[in-house]
């Protein structure tokens, strides 16, 4: 009785936090808007503003535009990404597996001890990982060798300033002007920079230490780098990348969408509908895999690589 009392009790304290969480965010987010637009208003911010407009100049010869490789691969880490957190969440918080992989034994990857037995999510998230890795680095390639990394990577010192100038406009509802075709604002650059670069290194050496592939008796490199430290980080790099998108999304929508569609998906700085159709369509794929990445879709797919069981 006192268990099933502890458990509604817990209940009740996450949904009053969740209550009280709500107006808190909306109150923060009137207070930040007033303290921008009452600082934005002294000559000393309007000085700093006017020196540093929120973009830095791109290097001599730095590309214009989005090549097709680059809507490809926006589409499938996109894709890649949404399935491994919502497989992550599930592997987090699923208390009845939807089933069990184990590794076949043989083949190229051959060990001395038996193969461990996994659920099915953290195996469907594993090999999420490992599509989304391989994507990355192809993408990373393929920036380097077209040099579209200019537009992401900070080449000058006054990208710093830029972006206070930026997060300042933003804040104060003046919207800094876009212009994504030609150059991203600093903010955005950094933004970009951290995720690409920063980010997404951390979620997956993080994970690669959590994973089974981690060598257990390096006693050395386990105790530079334990097991602890990367599940601390590895959970706020996903909480990262979810806001990420949902800030992302929401300023290509708010900020111009068609335009800004058409940018990443129709290939062109128009302001026509074709871009937006192909974003309907890649929004239609991740909802169909959304709801298709389950024990009856995975278990197939997983028997190819090794054996599925029910326990």
């Amino acid at each position: 009785m006192s268990t099933t009392k502890n458990k509604t009790g817990a209940a009740k304290g996450k949904r009053s936090r969740i209550y009280w969480t709500v107006p808190a965010v909306l109150v923060a987010a009137v207070v930040v808007v007033l303290l921008a637009k009452w600082a934005t208003g002294l000559s000393g911010v309007q000085s700093f503003l006017a020196s540093y407009p929120g973009h830095s100049e791109l290097p001599a010869g730095a590309p214009v535009g989005f090549p097709a490789w680059l809507a490809w691969q926006h589409f499938l880490n996109a894709f890649f990404l949404l399935l491994i957190i919502r497989s992550g969440w599930q592997v987090r918080t699923s208390t009845r597996p939807g089933g069990y992989w184990t590794r076949n034994n043989k083949g190229l990857i051959r060990t001395k001890t038996a193969p461990s037995k996994i659920s099915l999510e953290l195996w469907f998230h594993l090999t999420l990982d490992v599509l989304w890795i391989l994507n990355g680095l192809v993408f990373v390639i393929l920036l380097f060798a077209t040099g579209q990394w200019t537009r992401i990577v900070p080449t000058s010192w006054d990208v710093f300033p830029n972006a206070v100038s930026a997060a300042l406009q933003y804040a104060s509802l003046n919207w800094p002007t876009e212009n994504g075709w030609v150059n991203y604002n600093a903010l955005q650059l950094l933004t970009y920079f951290a995720t690409v670069f920063i980010a997404a290194p951390l979620a997956f050496i993080t994970g690669l230490r959590m994973s089974a592939v981690w060598p257990k008796k390096a006693n050395g490199l386990n105790k530079a780098f334990p097991i602890e430290a990367a599940r601390a980080v590895h959970f706020p790099v996903m909480i990262y990348f979810v806001a990420f998108i949902v800030v992302h999304v929401f300023l290509v929508l708010a900020t111009g969408a068609l335009r800004n569609l058409n940018h990443m998906y129709g290939g062109s700085d128009d302001v026509s509908w074709v871009g937006f159709w192909f974003f309907v369509a890649s929004v239609a794929v991740m909802v169909a895999a959304w709801f298709l990445a389950r024990p009856l879709f995975l278990r197939p797919i997983a028997s190819l690589m090794g054996k599925v069981t029910s326990r």
